[in-house]
């Protein structure tokens, strides 16, 4: 039974955070390459970073005996996994936000919180009913908040729902693994994304050197905050954490760019947009009430 909710709320909600203050960062660094070459610098950041902190980590304890064998396995298997739904997931990103407003690529893109629990169904996973209408109050938010202009459906919105479904399957392909080393997985995710992204940017012209120290500073803070810090702190926020709540926080980071966006760029927030956040807001507190099915076991 998964009880102590305080540390996963709080890492994912961080996580968020972090997402959702570094888009404008995505978006500079977007507008200089192309999604594959874009991805595999971030990726490749994000892998140094964190096999430094590997280096790290073990240097500080070298009394703990190495992995066993099947520890590896499943850390090269569950890499292998994450790594390949992640790289499809932001090239899918990538690929839709060229022709799709941010504010439908975020509506869009946060739709996993709906698919998460309904592909976990087929996998055993039965959220409690709070979760699914804290499900339903959380779209209506993000419809409030994202959305602007009439819904309309482009080759762009096709990308990002199929960006959607890629993240539904690495939410539960980490929560899957979930008894491997956070912080090696999350190495092991990124180098598998840099090795597949590579492979993507032959098909796009490469950018001037100065056109890359223009936008040094955005790629190296989505590489190592946003990516390499990012979904690290989202591994750690599942373990022993019901994937459906996480990615209800998850997505709160459209709240927090609507906020970055009021407090660092002075954007004003339209009576609609408050009333998103507020249906976002109660829907995380919604999926917080405690299981009846599980109170009624005690």
């Amino acid at each position: 039974m998964r009880v102590n909710r305080i540390r996963p709320n709080v890492l994912s909600l961080l996580t968020a955070f972090i997402w959702g203050t570094a888009f404008v960062a995505q978006s500079v660094g977007a507008r200089y390459m192309g999604p594959f070459t874009f991805n595999t610098l971030r990726a490749a950041i994000a892998f140094v970073f964190l096999l430094g902190l590997c280096a790290v980590r073990r240097a500080a304890r070298r009394d703990i005996p190495d992995a066993a064998p099947a520890s590896r396995r499943d850390l090269i298997l569950g890499g292998l996994a994450c790594g390949t739904a992640l790289t499809v997931a932001s090239a899918f990103q990538q690929m839709g936000l060229e022709t799709t407003s941010s504010g439908k690529a975020g509506f869009l893109t946060a739709l996993y919180i709906v698919l998460v629990p309904v592909l976990g169904l087929f996998l055993g996973n039965h959220p409690p009913r709070a979760v699914w209408a804290s499900v339903v109050l959380a779209v209506a938010g993000l419809y409030c908040l994202c959305l602007t202009e009439a819904f309309t459906v482009t080759q762009g919105d096709f990308y990002l729902l199929l960006c959607a479904l890629c993240f539904a399957v690495q939410i539960l392909v980490i929560d899957h693994f979930q008894k491997i080393d956070g912080v090696s997985l999350s190495c092991a995710q990124f180098f598998v994304m840099t090795v597949l992204s590579v492979l993507g940017v032959f098909r796009e012209p490469l950018p001037a050197p100065e056109m890359l120290l223009d936008c040094l500073w955005p790629v190296l803070y989505v590489g190592v905050f946003s990516s390499g810090v990012g979904y690290t702190l989202q591994i750690l926020a599942q373990k022993d954490s019901d994937p459906a709540v996480v990615s209800l926080l998850l997505s709160m980071e459209s709240v927090f760019a609507a906020l970055a966006g009021a407090v660092l760029l002075h954007d004003r927030m339209s009576p609609r947009e408050c009333l998103g956040c507020g249906l976002m807001l109660a829907a995380v507190i919604l999926a917080q009430l405690p299981d009846r099915r599980v109170r009624k076991q005690i």
